[in-house]
């Protein structure tokens, strides 16, 4: 997978592989992550390896699924961004999930632009969704720098959530 490596100005980003179930259960444990993506539960070995197996799934059949976020400097993961199936929607969703020490530098938008293109450019879609937790202001935000505009709020597992819209011209 190889082939689908992604990189920006300051990031590597590399498809998840089952043989990182580890990395990707400590990262969504990590307080700051869990919070909004988990609803503050922590996530166990088996929930992380079935997703690392969907993952494999999703990246042979489709071309797409969560890639682990590297800084190019030291090679350091910091998160993960990427496209999955929520809510019952036509198509994967963009998801991005930085460990705080590293928010505020606009790396999650970097993230995010990459994932974006990848999807306009590679996949073909003519538009991406991001959906938030609607307490969750930074990742508004970053939807927002991302050319995303606000479409529409709806309870989703009993939590009010936001969805913002991008479309293939970057337009909402």
């Amino acid at each position: 997978m190889k082939e689908l490596t992604l990189e920006t100005r300051r990031l590597r980003l590399l498809p998840f592989i089952p043989e990182d179930t580890e990395r990707f259960q400590l990262l969504n444990n990590d307080a700051f992550i869990r919070k909004f993506l988990w609803d503050d539960e922590k996530i166990d070995a088996i929930t992380a390896d079935e997703i690392m197996e969907q993952n494999l799934r999703y990246f042979e059949e489709d071309q797409f699924g969560l890639w682990e976020i590297k800084l190019s400097s030291n090679d350091e993961t910091i998160g993960y961004a990427g496209l999955w199936h929520f809510f019952d929607g036509p198509q994967p969703q963009l998801i991005y999930a930085l460990l705080e020490p590293h928010t505020h530098k606009g790396l999650a938008t970097e993230a995010g632009r990459a994932i974006i293109a990848y999807a306009f450019e590679t996949l073909g879609y003519n538009y991406l969704v991001a959906a938030t937790d609607e307490p969750n202001i930074a990742s508004q935000r970053v939807a927002m720098r991302l050319g995303m505009s606000f479409v529409s709020r709806r309870l989703e597992n009993g939590r009010p959530t936001l969805f913002y819209q991008i479309d293939k011209t970057g337009k909402p």
